[in-house]
């Protein structure tokens, strides 16, 4: 996927241990908890706000999302290590996949 044209924002954290891309909406409560929850674990991570990018890149992002992990996309969606995906935000899944 390509996101480099995007407003994808990195924050760095003390905690690298994982390659964490979040998914979010600006106007969404789960996706701010979540974005808190890896600030206040201090997580690096990033993050991109797709409902302030262009809706046809929005709908292309979803899809490629969709296709790869054979689910259906809701906020926040986020990818660990390439590979795992979380949807939504239940923060005992989070500190299960991230290990903590």
């Amino acid at each position: 996927m390509n996101l480099q044209n995007l407003p994808v924002v990195s924050k760095t954290g003390t905690r690298d241990d994982h390659d964490i891309m979040v998914y979010a909406l600006s106007t969404c409560g789960f996706c701010k908890r979540a974005i808190g929850f890896l600030e206040s674990n201090n997580f690096s991570y990033k993050y991109l706000y797709v409902d302030l990018i262009p809706l046809e890149v929005k709908n292309r992002i979803k899809q490629e999302l969709k296709e790869r992990f054979k689910e259906n996309v809701a906020f926040p969606f986020a990818v660990i290590d390439e590979q795992k995906h979380l949807i939504g935000f239940i923060e005992a899944d989070w500190k299960l996949t991230l290990g903590l």
